[in-house]
Formats: structure tokens, sequence, C-alpha cells
């Protein structure tokens, strides 16, 4: 996997966070610094752990399911995209607090970083270098995140749904690259 394809994939997966830190930065009264740093640790955090977690359950299957490696990847894939974008178009308000104590930001930070695991999965099968990408997504998480909680608070969340549009649609767009080099065709 290149720099470009693992830099698009990290904002991709970042997406929900930074969704979920813009409407953070919406419910905060007054934003400060610790509060774009603790968004980003919790969110950056779990983002790099969660395609670790997938990298080592993906390992064990390797050997059964090689050869069906890049549909694994492609459906995976555009599972989590399309339901980014289905998400963005749902009618359902999503009320945010301001709470930003551990609890709170542990269940966000896990409920955003599903998609992480699921993409840690299709790691171990495309042979990607684990330590260089999934740190590199954690540093894009951790800046998107810190970035969402001050747009958050500069512009509401009317960006939200962009945001995740472009998310699932990045995911989508890499699931069928993988696919179209598995099949031979790219």
């Amino acid at each position: 996997m290149s720099f470009w394809e693992l830099f698009i994939l990290a904002v991709g997966l970042s997406m929900d966070a930074f969704a979920v830190s813009v409407c953070k930065g919406l419910s905060l009264s007054k934003v400060k610094p610790k509060h774009m740093v603790i968004a980003g640790v919790w969110f950056g955090s779990f983002q790099a752990l969660m395609p670790l977690i997938g990298y080592f359950l993906g390992s064990f299957f390797t050997d059964m399911i090689s050869r069906y490696a890049h549909w694994i990847a492609f459906i995976l894939l555009l599972i989590i995209g399309i339901g980014m974008i289905r998400e963005a178009f749902s009618d359902e308000e999503e009320n945010m607090d301001a709470s930003m104590d551990a609890k709170n930001m542990f269940l966000l930070a896990v409920a955003t970083s599903i998609d992480a695991l699921a993409v840690g999965v299709t790691f171990a099968f495309l042979r990607v270098n684990l330590i260089p990408a999934v740190s590199f997504i954690g540093i894009i998480t951790f800046l998107l995140s810190a970035v969402g909680i001050r747009i958050g608070s500069i512009f509401g969340s009317r960006y939200q749904d962009k945001a995740e549009i472009c998310g699932g649609i990045i995911l989508v767009l890499i699931g069928l690259k993988i696919l179209l080099e598995g099949l031979g065709i790219l």
C-alpha cells in the first residue's frame, strides 16, 4: 500500500471521528486546547488500536482465505462505506452532550473505530507494514479530531453529513481498487 493510498484510507477512516468531534465542538460552550487534545488522543488512539487488533484476528485466517482476500477487503470496505453514507442521509438526530469524561469518550472512540477493526483484518491479507500504517492512521485521526472540535465550535453541525459522505465514498473506492488489483484488472 503506497503512502497516498494509506493517507486516503486514514482520512476516510477518521471521518466518523471528525464528524463526532464537530458535534462535540458544537456542544461545548467554550472550546479550549485541552478539549482538542482529549478528542484527538481518544479517537486517534482507538483508530490506531482497532486495525492492530483486526490485523491479528485476520492473520489467523490468512492462509485459509488468501485467495479471496481482495473480495473480503472489498466487501468489508463497501459495507463500512455504505454504512457511513447511509448514516449521513439518516433523518435521525444525533444528540451530543458536552461531556468529555473518560466513559463518554471511551464509548465514542469505540463506536467511531469499529470500521477500523475491519480494515485491520484486510491489512493481514494485503501485507501492509503494520506499525507505520496504524501509527499514521492514529496521527491523521488525532489531527482531524482536534480540528473537528474547533470547526464544530465555529461552524456547527452543518458539515457533519458531508464528512461522513466523503469518508464513505473514500472507503468504497479503496475497496474497489483492492478488488480490481486482486482480479488483475489494475
